[in-house]
């Protein structure tokens, strides 16, 4: 063999090259819709979307019943031969509720910051989004873009993506789910909230600008703060909440000063009369709700507004 043999790269030849076409060899490597094992998928880790079981759910499983799943989920496998959910959490719900046992998926391979980024675009045209629901999903996407611009030996299919600062990348999310930079950031804010207020925002008894003034606050000022709302059924305005925050990143705010700032009568605010919780706390069983101390207080006034009633009739005959 000459030196000029040793240098040539002849393509590996199989039995697959005799007998299939070039047009079957691509499509074997193209993704296929399975059939998998429902109880074979696992959600996704910190998936930020809620799966209600609500009537809506309860029309969704009916349906599947009846027709199966049209729109295949999208899996990525797993080293244990299991798969993890990418796109489809509230398809594999509704099969578990009907009792179908396996599920239409595209099996594709993708990294830890390629699966997030799918997995949050996947839900970005749901109906209605929670605000949590953007907190947690604008966070996870954004790290995940950050991550891929640290990375050069990363190929992604999105290029530019991965060369955007952060700036640019809140700017890129924010065009994509209909919301501003800014609002990008206010909702990751979110993420800062105790569980508890942050339901509160859910539920639109909160807005989100004093929701994302109050996440500067420490756990323990929120867990006071929560307290104070749920008893007096008031909710911290925007320079309120801003009020609270300088206090805090200060380092001065008090139980007393939360107390005061919330006592400060907004506008058009029905004037109420207020309890310290730890004023009255001791009158009351121990483990007693702050419902459950508003319902006696009440059922005494109202016990108290008949007494009163019956002494002022008795004086008016003794006249």
């Amino acid at each position: 063999m000459t030196k000029e043999n040793e240098k040539m790269h002849f393509p590996k030849v199989t039995l697959d090259n005799f007998f299939t076409t070039q047009e079957e060899r691509d499509a074997e490597n193209l993704e296929k819709v399975q059939m998998i094992p429902v109880n074979k998928i696992s959600n996704f880790p910190k998936h930020p979307y809620q799966v209600r079981e609500d009537e809506e759910m309860d029309e969704f499983v009916k349906n599947i019943k009846d027709n199966g799943v049209i729109l295949p989920v999208i899996v990525r496998p797993k080293e244990d031969g299991t798969y993890e959910m990418i796109s489809g959490h509230r398809r594999k719900r509704a099969c578990e509720l009907a009792g179908i046992t396996e599920i239409k998926a595209i099996v594709r391979d993708m990294t830890d910051e390629e699966a997030i980024i799918q997995m949050v675009d996947s839900n970005k045209q749901r109906e209605k989004i929670l605000p949590s629901e953007k907190a947690f999903a604008y966070k996870m996407k954004l790290e995940a873009l950050k991550k891929q611009g640290k990375r050069n030996d990363l190929i992604t299919s999105s290029p530019v993506a991965t060369k955007l600062n952060e700036k640019g990348t809140a700017e890129m999310i924010g065009e994509e789910f209909g919301d501003g930079k800014d609002n990008v950031y206010r909702y990751i804010r979110l993420t800062e909230l105790i569980p508890e207020i942050l339901k509160l925002v859910d539920e639109e008894k909160m807005k989100l600008r004093p929701a994302v003034e109050i996440s500067y606050l420490k756990s323990e000022e929120q867990e006071y703060l929560l307290e104070s709302i749920e008893y007096t059924e008031i909710f911290p305005s925007h320079p309120q909440a801003r009020e609270m925050k300088k206090l805090s990143l200060e380092g001065n705010l008090s139980e007393d000063e939360i107390d005061r700032i919330m006592s400060t009568e907004k506008p058009n605010q029905i004037e109420q009369v207020k309890f310290r919780y730890d004023k009255v706390k001791d009158y009351f069983p121990k483990g007693y709700t702050v419902q459950q101390m508003q319902s006696v207080i009440e059922k005494l006034l109202q016990k108290y507004q008949m007494q009163w009633q019956k002494e002022k009739q008795l004086k008016k005959y003794d006249r």
